[in-house]
């Protein structure tokens, strides 16, 4: 296929990429800057030129497409990030219009913490999970705009991925909690720490991400989790090692002082399945841990 790839320079877009050429598809990926252009010349794909809010530009890219795998999204978590929510949906949406009625796949990006909005603190999430269509919280209303669309003729499919997708020099919310540790003087964790983060490898997610455009039914919901909870306080404890700080328990109350923007979602408990995914598309990560690769990797 010839499939048409936001945030395609991205950590986990970047991977898709090489996914998506070595298993024989082209690559359109949307490129904002002359850096991200060239990235995608050297990895062997093509480049459309444009950004999340530019919609003529993804509407074009869309319906020039046989594809789409929508990963880009505003990380600005500070200043804007009702702004950010809304640019992505707007996406979406424009997206999922060119492709309506053509039958193509289109796989957008979620994330399992979206669960903890609509589920019971601690009960294990599934691919069953859907949030109720008027409830409005991050990404939510994405996810569903994507389930309708598999009622209007697209393929559609929402992969939630882990909080932690990792490598050995990345890891999402774990590399933050490495950085926060470095200008706090100390490693911390909210309560007892026994509230769990799911985690998946950068290069079995990019490989699940193929397999949902290649053959994930329409309407299908797929979960980008290889351990279905890694405790917090387990997190902070290899950090605490490694950067030779005390690990400590930090109250609830003072988590957003302490993590910043990361305080909302740093007691959350996020234990989360990949059963149903594992089945419908064959998927088995098979890349190391998330302990083992801040064990061996070169977060320190």
């Amino acid at each position: 296929m010839r499939v048409f790839v936001t945030g395609a320079t991205g950590f986990i877009g970047s991977a898709v990429v090489r996914e998506l050429i070595e298993a024989g598809h082209q690559v359109l990926g949307l490129a904002r800057s002359d850096a991200a252009a060239a990235s995608l010349v050297a990895a062997g794909a093509q480049v459309h030129r444009g950004s999340l809010d530019d919609l003529d530009s993804l509407r074009s890219a869309a319906a020039a497409s046989d594809g789409v795998i929508h990963l880009a999204f505003i990380h600005d978590f500070f200043a804007d990030y009702e702004g950010a929510v809304n640019t992505d949906l707007h996406a979406v949406q424009t997206i999922g219009a060119a492709l309506e009625g053509s039958g193509k796949p289109f796989v957008i990006t979620s994330g399992t913490l979206m669960l903890t909005f609509f589920l019971p603190q601690g009960r294990l999430g599934t691919e069953k999970d859907v949030a109720d269509a008027g409830l409005v919280a991050p990404r939510i209303v994405s996810e569903n705009t994507v389930l309708a669309l598999s009622r209007r003729g697209v393929r559609s499919s929402i992969v939630r991925l882990s909080p932690s997708v990792h490598d050995t020099k990345r890891g999402g919310f774990t590399q933050i909690m490495v950085s926060i540790a470095r200008e706090k003087g100390v490693s911390g964790y909210v309560g007892d720490g026994s509230n769990r983060w799911p985690a998946v490898h950068q290069l079995d997610a990019a490989r699940l991400f193929r397999l949902a455009l290649e053959k994930a039914p329409a309407g299908s919901m797929l979960h980008g989790v290889a351990e279905e909870g890694v405790p917090t306080r387990t997190i902070a404890e290899v950090i605490g090692r490694h950067l030779d700080l005390p690990v400590v328990s930090i109250t609830p109350e003072d988590a957003g002082k302490h993590f910043s923007w990361l305080g909302p979602f740093s007691s959350r408990d996020n234990p989360t399945s990949s059963a149903l995914t594992r089945e419908l598309l064959g998927w088995q990560p098979v890349h190391p841990t998330l302990l083992q690769d801040l064990e061996e990797g070169d977060y320190f």
